[in-house]
């Protein structure tokens, strides 16, 4: 009886370890996809590094939330990352536009 419950005991380990090691491998795959990304943006992300982070917050919120996280990230990521860019350059489109504008305006 006691050979079963030390096996039991045994199995719910190995699975638990299991669980844990898959869980860091997830993270370290996910983190290392972040970085790449960070890497590839690194000159927009000294500007405005808080919207980008923010992004990439979001992305591996919403990658952890289905079955393959690991391979959901790195295109949730690059999908937000390109986003803030977009908006970026819609930003200083309209903040152009309104300098000129301005300077047209009559005194």
């Amino acid at each position: 009886m006691n050979t079963t419950n030390e096996n039991k005991n045994n199995a719910e380990q190995t699975f638990t370890h299991r669980c844990l090691q898959s869980c860091k491998v997830l993270l370290t795959e996910i983190e290392q996809a972040k970085n790449m990304i960070v890497n590839d943006f690194h000159e927009t992300l000294d500007t405005h590094g808080n919207l980008f982070r923010l992004a990439l917050n979001e992305a591996e919120a919403l990658a952890v939330q289905t079955d393959y996280p690991h391979l959901v990230y790195p295109a949730l990521a690059m999908e937000r990352v390109q986003a803030v860019v977009a908006w970026r350059r819609r930003q200083r489109s309209v903040q152009q536009h309104h300098s000129v504008s301005a300077e047209n305006r009559p005194r």
